[in-house]
């Protein structure tokens, strides 16, 4: 996939996520967490499947015992049993290499067994959920603090869960919580060839929080690396050089803003560093220096879509005559994309005679067009309260 159609496919994704406040910036992975599915099932177990027996050829009346060993959330169903059978074939694990933490369901008096998820034998996610749901009622930054402990665990069920509690906490709480983590701990991640790439955003986004300024060294080395300079996390790893190193992580992302020649996603990633400080971080960075930073796109035309989309979302009207030169530029003439973006910036800087009569020039020229324009404006805005 070259550059222009990843640009087209991230712009979709936009569109979707526009007015959407993302609660951890650089996290890949947000939704259901493990204490949510037991907090919504009516009993949770773990424990080990044995006598697997087949019924019908598709095994749907089957049956398979299931020695209960901890008990995470009960039921009366259970009636104190340690063995259940389950009514359903479930193949055996012959090598004994899993043990189960089983979701259930109860309806009209009947077990259904409705999840499932294999975990080594030796897996922590016992007392990792026993340790999760005993802080159900604490501040959200202590959960975090446990959650913490558990990023790099050896069994990725639970490594993963505790890394989806950091993309659904909320930016304000997390931000207080990565301060007291453990510096070293974070570094040794970073450094670490074995960390998954979707995480580097959100480990080196701790740090930015917990760090010292000699460690925006470690930060810019990841930036160097061109293995990693596609990562979905090295956003994050722009916007924690930058809060380490002010002077020099701005500097250095600017730079690679400026060069067309760099990589689509390495650029796009700056971008979305400029975006959490516009967001999150608008103290750290003057407002218009991230202004300037977007405004070096325009004229790279496997982004400039992008950019002037930012430009309308943060209403920065005074960037107009730069956004509506744009129709000189080949990438205007054959992109459909940068058409569609100038034509929404423009519909949307009021007061604007440029504007105004640029949108006049299209309603002649593509009246379709521009009432698709409209319509799709009017998705982005809030809906009303309800009464």
């Amino acid at each position: 996939m070259n550059s222009r159609n990843i640009g087209l496919l991230v712009f979709g994704c936009l569109i979707l996520i526009y007015g959407r406040v993302f609660a951890c910036p650089f996290c890949t992975m947000q939704g259901q967490t493990l204490v949510g599915e037991v907090n919504q099932a009516s009993m949770v177990l773990f424990g080990t499947l044995k006598n697997a027996k087949i019924g019908n050829a598709d095994g749907s009346d089957g049956s398979t015992d299931f020695e209960v060993e901890k008990i995470i959330k009960d039921h009366v169903i259970r009636a104190g049993k340690k063995t259940l059978t389950l009514p359903r074939y479930v193949p055996p694990d012959k090598d004994g290499k899993y043990k189960f933490l089983l979701f259930c369901e109860v309806y009209k008096d009947k077990l259904d067994p409705y999840r499932g998820v294999a975990v080594p034998p030796e897996s922590e996610i016992v007392p990792y959920l026993q340790g999760a749901l005993a802080l159900k009622d604490s501040p959200l930054p202590k959960k975090l603090g446990f959650y913490f402990n558990y990023l790099e665990n050896n069994d990725s069920e639970i490594s993963n869960d505790a890394y989806k509690e950091f993309g659904n906490a909320g930016y304000k709480e997390f931000e207080i919580a990565a301060k007291l983590f453990s510096r070293e701990k974070v570094i040794s991640w970073l450094k670490n060839s074995s960390t998954p790439s979707f995480k580097m955003g959100l480990y080196a986004s701790i740090l930015g929080h917990c760090g010292k300024p000699e460690d925006a060294k470690i930060l810019k080395q990841l930036l160097e690396d061109p293995d990693k300079q596609s990562a979905s996390g090295i956003d994050g790893v722009f916007a924690a050089y930058a809060m380490l190193n002010p002077k020099e992580g701005w500097d250095y992302l600017v730079a690679v803003m400026k060069n067309p020649k760099k990589e689509f996603l390495f650029r796009y990633a700056g971008l979305r560093a400029v975006r959490f400080f516009l967001e999150f971080a608008p103290d750290l960075i003057p407002r218009q220096k991230l202004i300037e930073a977007i405004v070096f796109l325009l004229d790279q035309e496997d982004i400039s879509d992008l950019a002037i989309e930012d430009l309308r979302k943060w209403k920065v009207w005074d960037q107009a005559d730069k956004v509506l030169a744009l129709q000189e530029k080949d990438a205007y003439k054959k992109i459909p994309i940068v058409r569609r973006a100038v034509l929404r910036y423009a519909l949307s800087c009021k007061d604007n005679k440029a504007a105004e009569d640029f949108v006049k020039k299209q309603r002649v020229a593509d009246a379709q067009g521009v009432m698709d324009a409209e319509e799709l404006l009017k998705l982005e805005q809030p809906a009303p309260p309800a009464k």
